[in-house]
């Protein structure tokens, strides 16, 4: 069983590797309304303004050297402002 203070210490990790925000391959952004770390649960929020995409298809969280930490297929129309939530555990699978 892996230690609680261990995924804790790999989910401030992996906050600390988020630099940006890709999608659809174009679009960067690297202005987050939340970013943080509760035990081991992510949670990343951002703002796409409506008529920066009009439908989100793939969504990437990279480092910023350009690595990508995750990736997700999804099919989200913008038709305005909208806020997109990450929210990431780390946990042990056995």
């Amino acid at each position: 069983m892996i230690a609680q203070t261990y995924l804790n210490e790999l989910t401030t990790y992996t906050n600390t590797k988020i630099a940006k925000v890709v999608l659809n391959d174009t679009v960067e952004i690297t202005s987050f309304l939340l970013k943080s770390t509760t035990d081991n649960v992510l949670t990343i929020e951002y703002l796409v303004l409506m008529g920066t995409v009009a439908t989100v298809t793939k969504m990437e969280l990279k480092s910023s050297a350009g690595a990508v930490v995750s990736t997700r297929t999804v099919n989200v129309p913008i038709i305005e402002d909208t806020i997109m939530r990450h929210v990431i555990t780390l946990e042990e699978v056995v």
